[in-house]
């Protein structure tokens, strides 16, 4: 079985330049799945779909800020019958998003031994990852009445053959890359060498990527190069540059990030000149004690507290919210 040990992802040469109108713009993605144990082993079975009625507080939420959120449903969710009947009701009304989010150790076909090289479907052989994110699609098309056409693996894990499966299967956006993180060491892709620009895969404009926005803040941040290689490889060096302040790499998520942080890293992205702020979360943070980082009611409070405070930002800064269809319809006519 071919790993991705090896598969280290490049700066591509064909990123999307946006027209002047686009402005600036920010979407927000949600890994929209399961509870379950992140410090455990991966297991088919015993999850729990219990943050499910909290999509909709979430959705309301954002609506008032003219977000249309993109949700990345993996199989747990789909056969969640409230799950289903929500999503239906909202991407009815075109008030968000569907894609495809593939764990593949609780979707089948199960043919693949439960481990963690195997928990990056990018890891599987070709014709299994095909099968697993074909099922999903399907299952999706069937519970929601709606056929995905973009994709973010579980775990960030694409592989040799991910892209190609996703085009021979009309996929037009692909989410999978998570720029400045390095997922080598347990088996996964390696993004050190990736920035947070849109671009296309291969010729033509068939497969858009949209990579979640990492930055680097400090006054490293110009060289971050060898300096995020040394941080990634060694975390005493990690927690020294980082609690100097003189490079911090900085997801934009409300998960382990503070909104300080964020706002920084907004400020950051915007002086070079980015024109696509993408922000991301898991579905079981929207409700207490499913993921480390909202583990109570004040938790949660802060959790709603941190976006407002970001999206005011954003307003501030004149950055507006964008919708999947009016994005992709942007960079093709780019």
């Amino acid at each position: 079985m071919r790993g991705l040990q090896s598969m280290k992802i490049q700066t591509p040469d064909r990123h999307v330049k946006w027209p002047s109108e686009f402005g600036r713009r920010f979407l927000i993605t949600i890994d929209t799945e399961e509870e379950f144990d992140w410090d455990g082993p991966f297991e088919r079975r015993g999850h729990t779909t219990i943050t499910v009625p909290m999509l909709e507080k979430y959705q309301e939420f954002v609506e008032k800020y003219g977000v249309k959120p993109v949700y990345f449903v993996d199989y747990a969710i789909v056969q969640d019958d409230t799950a289903a009947a929500f999503l239906k009701t909202v991407t009815g009304r075109q008030g968000a998003t569907v894609g495809v989010h593939l764990h593949p150790w609780i979707n089948p076909p199960f043919e693949e031994e439960i481990n963690q090289h195997n928990s990056f479907a990018g890891n599987l052989p070709k014709e299994l990852e095909e099968q697993k994110l074909v099922t999903l699609r399907d299952a999706i098309r069937e519970k929601i009445g709606v056929t995905p056409t973009i994709y973010r693996a579980g775990r960030y894990g694409i592989g040799p053959n991910t892209t190609e499966i996703l085009l021979k299967h009309g996929f037009v956006i692909d989410s999978s890359i998570r720029p400045r993180f390095d997922y080598s060491g347990e088996g996964g892709p390696d993004f050190l060498s990736v920035g947070s620009e849109p671009y296309w895969w291969g010729e033509g404009e068939q497969l858009l990527e949209v990579p979640l926005t990492t930055v680097y803040s400090g006054i490293l941040r110009r060289q971050y190069g060898l300096a995020a290689t040394v941080m990634e490889k060694s975390p005493l060096a990690n927690a020294l540059l980082s609690r100097s302040k003189m490079l911090e790499r900085i997801p934009l998520t409300p998960e382990g990030i503070s909104a300080r942080e964020t706002k920084e890293a907004i400020d950051v992205a915007l002086d070079d000149d980015l024109r696509l702020l993408v922000f991301s979360f898991h579905s079981p943070s929207l409700s207490p004690g499913h993921t480390p980082y909202v583990r109570n009611e004040s938790d949660l409070h802060g959790f709603y507290d941190w976006w407002r405070e970001i999206l005011e930002h954003l307003d501030s800064r004149n950055v507006k919210p964008v919708g999947i269809d009016d994005l992709l319809q942007t960079a093709k006519g780019a």
